[in-house]
């Protein structure tokens, strides 16, 4: 490898991702994560509005697709 250095790729602890996703594609991440076998751990509205969906992926990291609104900068 030349120029660099691969950083770690695992966490030290919970490693959490989230993705931007319009509110009008939510329904259709929950049902295509549904129906490729994919567990929802949660499901949250937020006061601020927006929405979030959690789930794992095989190495068990959290992943989340939000909303706009849960953030005050998104």
């Amino acid at each position: 490898l030349e120029g660099g250095v691969i950083p770690p790729h695992d966490g030290d602890g919970p490693v959490h991702f989230a993705f931007a996703i319009e509110q009008a594609d939510f329904a259709q991440w929950e049902a295509r994560l549904l129906a490729a076998g994919v567990e929802i751990e949660s499901r949250v509205s937020w006061p601020r509005g927006g929405e979030s969906l959690y789930f794992r992926d095989p190495d068990n990291h959290v992943l989340e697709l939000a909303t706009p609104g849960i953030w005050p900068i998104y």
